[in-house]
């Protein structure tokens, strides 16, 4: 996964505050800007929780137009992405609870999901190896981290789970992707 830097990361999330400042004040174009920087990792959560395709795009369009009508509710000193992740999450469940079901992903629908959250070509082939692999929280905790660069503390919070517990299991699937991608069992 390639390695962001702080730097990198606050300049992101500056420019993802002003998106959403504007959007409250109903600028279409910062709207626009602000879905084409952030949609790949609002999909990727949306399908994390539903492991459905057509169910996480719904939600995806459902989160921007909710984004579009609450927007002022964003309050800066949070981050901007846990908070559209947020709002998408509890989408999703809304969504699940709604449909009381859930499907499994195809395939070809897990190998979408780099495609369409815009990872790098390299990343790629990584991810689909490790994804087929993991369990479902684990698989979100690695979508999250390589599909927005949300930051370990970040995804701890979102999921609300220990960070330790979100470090290892990452680091874990790590080794398993590295072990599958060496010709070797999984761990």
């Amino acid at each position: 996964m390639g390695a962001r830097t702080e730097t990198d990361s606050s300049a992101e999330q500056t420019v993802l505050r002003e998106l959403l400042a504007k959007t409250a004040l109903g600028d279409r174009e910062a709207f626009g800007r602000l879905y084409a920087a952030t949609r790949g990792a609002v999909y990727a959560m949306a399908l994390g929780v539903l492991k459905n395709a057509e169910d996480a795009a719904d939600v995806t369009q459902e989160t921007f137009v909710r984004v579009w009508s609450v927007a002022g509710q964003y309050r800066p000193d949070g981050s901007p992405m846990a908070w559209l992740l947020t709002v998408t999450r509890n989408l999703a469940r809304m969504k699940l609870r709604e449909a009381s079901r859930r499907t499994d992903l195809t395939e070809a629908e897990w190998d979408a999901i780099p495609a369409k959250a815009d990872v790098p070509a390299e990343d790629r082939a990584v991810l689909q190896t490790a994804l087929a692999a993991l369990d479902d929280e684990t698989r979100q905790i690695v979508l999250l981290h390589a599909a927005s660069g949300l930051k370990h503390r970040e995804i701890s919070e979102l999921l609300q789970m220990p960070l330790a517990t979100v470090l290892s299991r990452y680091h874990r699937a790590l080794k398993k992707m590295r072990a599958k991608l060496e010709g070797g069992d999984a761990l």
